[in-house]
């Protein structure tokens, strides 16, 4: 072990990634069952040693491991021994667990504000149209104030606007309230599928990544993304606003000895289909600008093309396990693969890729000056933690201990939109019953004036017909959907 990497195996010499250049961002990828968790799981027990604070998403619920010291079995300790790990013992590591269900970790909210209609627009699928409304309310709630928490106070916005469309169609274009109702029926798609959990406060304050233990360690921050990966679009926004957070709340330090965090980002492809140009810029953006906020990205991800050419070209680091080579469309990942690396003179690397074994990767870091070391064939080390999940009780005593329960575990539901809306219209209402109320005893004085006799009908039944009138235009008022007598 040297001072200043993470040891990552061995081939012709030992392989490293240098925390100098970890904020360089980096590729993980490979074909299902052929080592990329466990290669994630030993980068992050590097980083968190040297000081690094992590943040992984458990795809699978392996990597909660990584809090228990490893069961030493005789494969591991002769892999140790071929690729020259001394010493080589076990151990855990300091792990905070979260999760935005709340079931197994620390629940992670963000208000509806903080994730902007944009993103929000991306997670509910709306069309152009749609997202323009969308923009509308969020600015509507700007001018006047309106905090907008959790999703009851979105739908309560949304309400006001159609309420108020024709208003707002005049000072901000026209407002469809068919399209209004598409977003609320989305809204309700959504809390179906447990967002509901997501939005709200406390809000997670995004430093809370970047801790450290006494001694010095960084934290690994593991969110149990089991159930998560089960609304894709949902998991792959929440982490993109994740790194949005990073990019806007942290300060600029250029290009530090080690980074403030990494961060990776596995089952990488679920964040870019199907999403829409104005969203891919700004993922160029964040992860082309994030490095110079101390922040490393590492995708993980089954097929290296998964990942746009404009955020692959930003890629410092790359470790590619085995790909298939069975039809031509993989052919060409093989291909697309092999090209993204310097060249060995020893190798061919379009022919190793589909020869690795499990737990072999072929490894490019930056070296001096930031340039592409020349492509290794490597054997990965053995992990220093458990390669599997961590028991229910292992997790309970973990979330008993962590420092962060008392703040994050029990919601608050403080005055926001919902609230504020709710007494606006309860006062329209209560206005308008007061007029109705009004203009009756106008006429029921007006009814009550002498009038001269004639063949006209009587003030008595003059008055029981207006009442009856106004009784029949009040029920069929009810009918339709607005405010009810009380």
């Amino acid at each position: 072990m040297t001072e200043g990497v993470v040891f990552l195996g061995k081939g012709d010499s030992p392989q490293h990634l240098q925390l100098k250049y970890a904020n360089r961002h980096g590729l993980i990828s490979g074909a299902t069952g052929t080592g990329k968790t466990v290669t994630l799981q030993i980068i992050a027990e590097g980083l968190s040693a040297a000081g690094v604070p992590v943040f992984v998403a458990d795809v699978k619920g392996d990597l909660s491991g990584v809090s228990q010291p490893v069961k030493m079995k005789d494969f591991l300790t002769a892999r140790a021994e071929t690729i020259g790990l001394d010493p080589y013992e076990p151990k855990g590591f300091p792990v905070r667990f979260w999760d935005l269900f709340g079931e197994q970790g620390h629940p992670i909210r963000a208000t509806v504000t903080e994730m902007g209609p944009l993103l929000l627009a991306r997670l509910l699928g709306l069309n152009d149209t749609q997202e323009g409304i969308l923009t509308l309310a969020f600015r509507l709630a700007d001018d006047e104030g309106l905090l907008l928490l959790d999703l009851k106070d979105l739908r309560a916005l949304l309400v006001e606007v159609a309420n108020r469309r024709k208003e707002l169609s005049a000072e901000y274009g026209h407002v469809s309230t068919a399209s209004v109702g598409a977003i609320q029926r989305r809204l309700l798609a959504l809390e179906e599928q447990g967002a509901e959990h997501f939005f709200g406060e406390p809000a997670l304050e995004i430093e809370q990544f970047l801790d450290r233990t006494d001694d010095g360690a960084g934290v690994i921050n593991v969110l149990a993304a089991d159930k998560l990966m089960q609304t894709p679009k949902l998991y792959a926004t929440f982490l993109l606003w994740m790194l949005s957070e990073l990019f806007e709340e942290l300060p600029e330090i250029g290009d530090p000895d080690k980074p403030r965090l990494v961060f990776f980002f596995d089952e990488a492809h679920l964040l870019f289909d199907e999403a829409p140009k104005a969203l891919l810029e700004k993922v160029e953006q964040v992860v082309r600008l994030i490095r110079s906020k101390g922040v490393g990205v590492f995708f993980v991800t089954q097929n290296p093309l998964d990942v746009p050419d404009s955020v692959s070209s930003q890629l410092g680091n790359r470790i590619q396990h085995a790909l298939r080579a069975y039809t031509p469309r993989e052919r060409k990942v093989v291909k697309a693969a092999a090209d993204t690396f310097r060249p060995n003179p020893e190798f061919k690397t379009l022919d190793v890729i589909t020869e690795l074994g499990i737990g072999e990767a072929l490894v490019s870091t930056l070296v001096a000056k930031g340039k592409p070391g020349v492509v290794q064939r490597t054997l990965i080390r053995p992990p220093s933690s458990r390669m599997g999940p961590v028991t229910k009780t292992e997790r309970k005593s973990i979330l008993a201990q962590s420092d962060v329960g008392a703040k994050y575990d029990e919601p608050v539901d403080r005055e926001s939109a919902y609230e504020i809306l709710q007494e606006r219209a309860e006062r329209r209402a209560q206005e308008a019953e007061e007029a109705r109320a009004q203009e009756q005893r106008r006429k029921a004085t007006k009814a009550r004036a002498p009038r001269r006799r004639s063949n006209r009908q009587s003030v008595g039944e003059a008055a029981m017909k207006t009442a009856a009138r106004t009784l029949a235009k009040e029920l069929v008022r009810g009918l339709l959907g607005s405010l009810r007598r009380r």
